[in-house]
């Protein structure tokens, strides 16, 4: 799966309307580099083959300074970013991969 995505992310990025509203809020302040370095370094964390937007997927980043969660969807001719943000401790478990219940 990881190949699929950085296949479809090795011919274009888009990052969707959502994403950018994400990344770009004030306490979240992501880069375009930083959804970069996680798609091509992250970790599958979860798959969600019936997504309405087409298959999906939840990647964890863990970078030198905050860890994130990019969903994206690989496509035919590009990699959409659905979107982007810090995880919150409250709603995952330390290792930021597993959900509270």
């Amino acid at each position: 799966m990881k190949q699929k995505i950085i296949s479809a992310a090795g011919k274009k990025i888009l990052f969707l309307p959502h994403a950018i509203n994400q990344m770009s809020r004030p306490d979240r302040m992501i880069s375009t580099e930083e959804v970069k370095t996680a798609i091509f370094s992250g970790e599958i964390i979860e798959e969600y083959p019936e997504d309405s937007r087409g298959e999906s997927f939840l990647i964890l980043h863990k970078g030198s300074k905050r860890a994130i969660h990019v969903v994206c969807s690989p496509k035919t001719e590009y990699l959409a970013i659905i979107t982007a943000y810090i995880p919150a401790k409250g709603l995952w478990f330390k290792d930021l991969k597993v959900r509270r219940k």
